[in-house]
């Protein structure tokens, strides 16, 4: 049986479903953007893609958390 996602990733569906991008699509938005930190991030992704707080935080931490294990 697959375990259901847990901390940021659980928000991953919901993300989907409303805002109609996939996930990659915005970690790609993530990646370009000239913004490196955290809540910079989470501002720009609520000021001018329109995401809530939890969304954008739970994007940012992820692909941060990825990029920082590479």
């Amino acid at each position: 049986m697959t375990q259901p996602a847990k901390g940021p990733a659980s928000y991953f569906p919901s993300i989907e479903a409303k805002y109609g991008r996939p996930v990659g699509e915005w970690k790609d938005m993530i990646r370009a953007s000239p913004l490196t930190k955290h809540m910079e991030l989470v501002s720009w992704l609520k000021a001018d893609h329109g995401l809530g707080h939890g969304h954008a935080n739970a994007l940012v931490a992820h692909t941060l958390a990825e990029d920082s294990a590479k």
